[in-house]
């Protein structure tokens, strides 16, 4: 184009030569008087060629992130920062936003319950394909269906989706049929879609997907990125998905950057090599608050907590109601929760996050460590030797064993709790793992579902903004026939069939009715004991413009992010 003036004039003067060419007079005709010669015209310069243009600058954003991810498939992950990703590269039917409501994602509209609440019915999209060009169909939601309720895959937890049939009349309609009606429908299902076209191969071939490349690697997704790289312990790369049915997204490139613990974290947050940091340690908020980075807390549903194991591995000790009341005076939460700057507030229950549903008869335990003396006096604790631990009436050391992941918040909290511990007679064995290998399966002999640990610390949440979870189900127990089973803790049938009437209960007063009785029945058997509130706590670059963050989808809208020119 940049000579377009210049051949148009070349082309008009040898158009108007040839007219004067064809209107020459015969040679016996006289000649005319040849006009008297102009002068040429004086030449057009060149057009000047503009400047080339400089490629425009990536738009890159950074997160630095201390948990590295054990999959890239949902299906067989409950960790945290694995389902985080999701939105990035995955696709959920409906998604939440920063107030935690719901909207319709793949849907044209939120799902349809039938008046008994047995049918739910989703309505697809019909513009809906996944990164490669392929649509996406009910035929996805079905596959995915079989996938996690097939025997010869090892995922992680089978529920709910054991809970209902499932069938697409049409590509864009799929309708889920339960025995019973299933409540918290929303909170619970399609966060894994997994794509048919991909792994319906590897599964007629290999009899499973559970070693399915895509597994690690889901190059072909339905999100505003791809996933591209995955180098393991330094970073995740994830690239604009140019395919994607939705609104192109502003950024060309996410890293998620994988930093071994918090002080890695703060530090690269604090020089400016990520953008993004998740969790920090409260104690260096006032340093990112100096450096001019944004606070931005997200309530979640999260709370951190112990969870006790009582199943027949676990020591005689935590096994007793006794102990565990001790225990439960032994700890100052409150004076933790001061440490954290106030931000976060000792939790009575699992279920803080949703007040409504917790009973207000619960009565928190007091921070009493004399009482706890007293009570594990009474009832046959003493320390027979002098060495500072009691023992049982049989005369066993009141040995019990914690463990939490590396992160050294909880690392600190374990030295604390040992030591209040220790001043009542009990011995607190601690124990800090990988998060990857904290959170294993029984399958791959995690510590936590074999029963290596008589307590487990983590953050965690029921299907927030829904009550409900499978922790505790007699069902869910993890063992040799069940090892994708993630109730590590108990099966109590008190237990087990108010959880199982608040799934199946309509009536919203009466379902919180129902969860009174749980809340209370938990605490008053210290079945978890809560170590503080956890909300999503988010540090942002200045830099960083359109974000959001949802307590349940949290990257919800990261196809709108974008870099502050």
């Amino acid at each position: 184009m940049k000579h377009k003036w210049l051949n148009f004039t070349l082309a008009i003067l040898v158009i108007f030569s040839l007219a004067l060419s064809a209107c020459t007079p015969a040679a016996d005709e006289p000649a005319a008087e040849e006009p008297a010669a102009e002068e040429p015209a004086a030449e057009e310069p060149a057009a000047e060629e503009p400047a080339a243009e400089e490629p425009a600058e990536p738009k890159v954003v950074t997160l630095a992130w201390t948990q590295e991810p054990d999959t890239l498939n949902r299906t067989y992950s409950n960790m945290w920062y694995m389902s985080a990703l999701n939105q990035l590269y995955s696709c959920w039917p409906w998604q939440f936003d920063e107030n935690n409501e719901p909207y319709p994602y793949l849907l044209t509209e939120m799902p349809s319950v039938s008046a008994d609440g047995l049918v739910i019915t989703m309505n697809l999209r019909d513009d809906i394909t996944w990164s490669d060009g392929t649509a996406l169909t009910a035929e996805d939601f079905v596959f995915t269906h079989t996938m996690v309720n097939s025997e010869a895959n090892a995922v992680d937890s089978v529920y709910p989706y054991d809970l209902f049939e499932i069938s697409a009349p049409d590509a864009q309609t799929v309708v889920m049929t339960f025995a019973e009606p299933f409540t918290p429908w929303m909170a619970t299902l399609w966060q894994n879609l997994m794509p048919k076209h991909i792994l319906e191969p590897v599964f007629e071939a290999d009899g499973t997907i559970d070693a399915a490349e895509w597994n690690l690697s889901p190059t072909v997704g339905c999100g505003p990125f791809n996933f591209t790289e995955w180098e393991s312990g330094s970073y995740l790369r994830f690239d604009k998905n140019e395919n994607y049915w939705g609104p192109e997204a502003v950024l060309d490139t996410i890293f998620f950057q994988l930093v071994p613990d918090d002080a890695a974290q703060t530090a690269a947050v604090l020089a400016g090599d990520a953008d993004i940091a998740f969790w920090p340690p409260y104690e260096d908020i006032p340093a990112f608050r100096d450096a001019g980075l944004d606070i931005v807390t997200q309530a979640s549903g999260y709370n951190e907590g112990w969870f006790f194991n009582m199943r027949e591995m676990a020591s005689p000790g935590i096994k007793d109601l006794v102990v565990r009341q001790a225990i439960a005076m032994s700890l100052d939460r409150q004076s933790n929760a001061d440490i954290r700057l106030q931000v976060v507030k000792p939790n009575m229950t699992f279920w803080d996050a949703l007040p409504a549903y917790v009973s207000p008869d619960i009565e928190p335990w007091p921070f009493d460590p004399e009482g706890a003396k007293t009570l594990l006096e009474d009832n046959g604790y003493v320390d027979s030797d002098g060495d500072g631990i009691r023992e049982d009436l049989e005369g066993n050391p009141l040995v019990i064993t914690q463990g939490n992941t590396t992160k050294e918040e909880r690392q600190n909290y374990q030295a604390v709790a040992q030591q209040q511990l220790l001043e009542v007679g009990i011995d607190l064995q601690i124990y800090s793992y990988d998060a990857d290998i904290l959170f294993g399966s029984y399958s791959d002999g995690g510590p936590a579902a074999i029963g290596d640990l008589d307590i487990m610390q983590w953050s965690d949440v029921p299907y927030f903004p829904d009550p409900d979870t499978e922790y505790w189900l007699c069902s869910e127990l993890a063992t040799d026939e069940y090892p994708w089973g993630y109730n590590y803790y108990i099966c109590d049938e008190t237990l087990d069939a108010l959880f199982q009437e608040q799934v199946v209960t309509v009536d919203a007063d009466a379902r919180k009715e129902i969860f009174h009785e749980i809340t209370k029945y938990m605490h008053d058997n210290v079945y978890y004991l809560g170590i503080w509130d956890d909300p999503d706590v988010w540090i942002v670059s200045p830099d960083i413009s359109g974000y959001k963050f949802s307590g349940i989808t949290p990257f919800f809208n990261i196809a709108e992010w974008d870099i502050v020119p």
